[in-house]
């Protein structure tokens, strides 16, 4: 593990944020355009300015030249463009890269994976955070343990992208830069779908050519189930969709991840068959995550369960090997047994990969971003009053486990 030794693109001294000043880096091409109408401008100058954000990476407004004189002075009166402040960084020694930042005194995280395969043709993924904290509590997640303190903004969800992007060609001139983040996924801190309208600005603003212009397929958002809003979603924009799912059965999951108490099983497959449905060209499958737990949801009969819980669905299997964390109750599970689990699942025809642990040496893997969240509910305190000292709790009824 190294420090990341760049320096971070920071807003020009001219925009640094001030109360009475509007943020205009979250806004989409829509939203820009009401903007630019309500102050008596033209709407087409959102697409310049657009451009100038998220394709140049450029946050002073005096630097763009083909916006009048007159419109830069007025906009350096009442807007800015402030992408949130990186308080942390670092780099792994697998090439992983995480930045923390300070969101109005709580911490969110971030992390890029680049891709290890050199056929990948230099893919850089990036993990995004959507919440302060996590309300859903899901047993094995160190997010979750830290409690919720608040949504964020769209300007804090697609700044993440913003700072990861400009940290790779801040020293270019603008006019040779390049998008350099080629994939998107919506699975850091937070569940996105209880943050709908930021996250929907913010997926716009990664779909536009006027922007980021990335693939379809290459922005992903995952959920927990949070079936009504699986179902607008699929209306407003055309993403790919993962479902944190990680058991295959109510009683399992119901203790795992609590949301399944209020959206059940059969209520999320037929959201997931719903979101395939309603643009079949373009929403080819649905990613499965499913966390790998020693002794818990691991075994040969939860894997056939799985399988047959997912017959007819579009989709594919992403076994997540467990990462520890700090008060953990649970264990990896070993690595033939996920191995032998992967087998019954592809043996049925559905396409299963082992996602590899990337940036576990700075807590940046999978379930481990955990910042530092003011949490109104003192949920996290809570949690490490009761666990400390403790063996995990299991739920009464053992065959959830092991059934015959």
């Amino acid at each position: 593990m190294t420090t990341d030794p760049t320096t971070e693109p920071a807003a020009s001294p001219s925009t640094q944020a001030k109360p009475s000043l509007t943020n205009l880096l979250g806004m989409d091409i829509d939203l820009l355009k009401t903007f630019f109408s309500s102050i008596g401008e033209k709407p087409f100058r959102a697409q310049q300015l657009i451009k100038w954000i998220h394709q140049f990476g450029v946050t002073d407004f005096e630097q763009m030249d083909n916006l009048p004189k007159t419109l830069r002075a007025k906009l350096s009166e009442i807007a800015c463009i402030e992408p949130p402040k990186v308080a942390h960084k670092e780099f792994s020694s697998d090439g992983t890269r995480k930045w923390v930042f300070d969101v109005g005194g709580s911490m969110v995280e971030t992390v890029l994976i680049p891709a290890e395969d050199s056929k990948a043709d230099g893919r850089k993924t990036l993990c995004i955070s959507s919440q302060v904290g996590c309300a859903l509590d899901c047993q094995f997640c160190s997010t979750g343990k830290q409690g919720f303190a608040r949504d964020l903004t769209a300007s804090e969800i697609i700044g993440q992208l913003w700072v990861a992007n400009q940290s790779y060609m801040q020293h270019l001139p603008h006019t040779e830069r390049t998008r350099t983040v080629t994939n998107v996924v919506m699975m850091g801190m937070g569940e996105p779908l209880l943050n709908f309208e930021p996250l929907v600005a913010s997926l716009n603003l990664m779909l536009s050519d006027h922007a980021y212009g990335m693939s379809k397929r290459r922005v992903t958002v995952s959920t927990s189930g949070i079936v009504p809003k699986i179902y607008e979603l699929s209306r407003r924009v055309d993403v790919a969709l993962a479902l944190s799912l990680h058991a295959p059965n109510d009683e399992l999951r119901d203790w795992l991840v609590p949301i399944n108490k209020k959206y059940p099983l059969s209520e999320l497959m037929a959201a997931a068959h719903d979101y395939i449905d309603t643009n079949e060209r373009s929403k080819k499958h649905v990613t499965i995550e499913y966390v790998m737990l020693g002794g818990v949801n691991d075994t040969n009969q939860h894997a056939h369960e799985l399988v047959r819980l997912l017959e007819g669905l579009p989709c594919k299997v992403n076994l997540i090997p467990f990462n520890p964390f700090e008060f953990a109750e649970f264990e990896r599970s070993p690595a033939d047994r996920i191995e032998q689990f992967a087998k019954i699942i592809s043996s049925d025809g559905i396409v299963c990969t082992t996602r590899k642990t990337r940036g576990d040496d700075i807590d940046a893997a999978c379930g481990q971003l955990a910042g530092q969240v003011a949490d109104r509910t003192r949920r996290a305190q809570n949690w490490k009053d009761k666990t400390r000292g403790k063996a995990p709790q299991k739920p009464r009824s053992n065959d959830i486990f092991h059934r015959s």
